[in-house]
């Protein structure tokens, strides 16, 4: 029986949990510093709604690690209007930065004077495309502002636990890392797809290495740009002995010419996973690339529990 002070002798009395410190204490989120250059994602690819839905899904997730981010969209084939070209969109963060200024000065604030870039612009690449970054190169020089560019996304390993959930999503790989159960359209051999020529192949081969770690199948790079690349890996898989392959592809979506995939699907005999769009890790690398370039120390990138 209880008393009206509380639960009677003998009985166990909740109490409340004492806040965590020192090592263990979880660390305050990390704000933008006051100032900071706005970050811009250059999307490539012919602009569309979908497009842009996809791009403004990974500035959010951007902007929800690092709060007081200011995030904008800049499109490599922007007509300025709808969706706004990636020269327009540095221009107008270099004149805001230098409208800010005047008004602080105006107000009798006292203020610096902005220095260093009035942007750090992040492609919205999974892995290298040399025709691509010179756009990017030349939207940066034409804006005639001080942006600084960064690296692309890849290779990291949150894109490899990106591109076995599309896979897992598509039934293509078991979803568990630890084998618990199976999945009988499971593939036994994965081409990792991407663009961009040699490079790229190269590049997303790193990737590859960190994807058959996590599924124990063999996988291997081609390039959807280059004539029988895809034809080629394809039978170098099953000559090793895979029967059943799958299409991953290596890309975020907008630099995929339409149709792409899907020929690409046919021509290996395969089912193809969904490109890796909007998952929460390409947003989470997209402000890793940023805070990176301006030397502001991230949090560690965390992705989607471990498969």
């Amino acid at each position: 029986m209880s008393s009206p002070t509380g639960p009677a002798s003998g009985l166990p009395v909740r109490m409340p949990r004492p806040r965590q410190s020192g090592r263990h204490r979880r660390p305050e989120p990390a704000a933008a510093p006051e100032g900071a250059p706005a970050l811009v994602l250059a999307v490539p690819g012919v602009p569309s709604a979908a497009i842009r839905s996809l791009a403004e899904e990974v500035v959010s997730i951007a902007r929800s690690e690092l709060p007081g981010l200011e995030a904008v969209i800049g499109f490599l084939d922007g007509d300025d209007i709808e969706y706004p070209a990636l020269a327009t969109v540095l221009t107008a963060a270099e004149a805001l930065r230098t409208q800010r200024y005047e008004l602080a000065v105006a107000a009798g604030r006292e203020v610096a004077a902005p220095t260093g870039p009035a942007a750090v612009v992040v492609p919205l690449l999974a892995g290298p495309d040399s025709a691509l970054m010179r756009q990017v190169r030349q939207a940066v020089m034409d804006s005639g502002n001080t942006a600084e560019l960064t690296e692309v996304l890849g290779p990291h390993p949150l894109l490899a636990e990106a591109l076995h959930v599309r896979l897992s999503e598509a039934g293509l790989a078991r979803a568990d890392r630890a084998r618990l159960f199976t999945v009988a359209t499971a593939a036994d051999g994965i081409i990792l797809a991407t663009v961009g020529g040699e490079e790229a192949v190269q590049a997303a081969g790193i990737t590859g290495m960190l994807l058959a770690a996590r599924l124990a199948v063999p996988v291997m790079a081609a390039a959807l740009d280059q004539e029988g690349s895809i034809t080629s890996i394809a039978e170098q898989l099953r000559g090793s002995g895979s029967v059943q392959l799958a299409l991953a592809p290596y890309l975020i979506g907008p630099e995929l010419a339409e149709g792409l995939l899907d020929e690409a699907s046919k021509e290996a005999g395969c089912a193809a996973a969904e490109p890796l769009g909007a998952y929460p890790a390409i947003g989470k690398l997209v402000l890793s690339q940023y805070t990176s370039a301006l030397g502001i120390p991230p949090q560690q990138p965390q992705g989607a529990p471990s498969l």
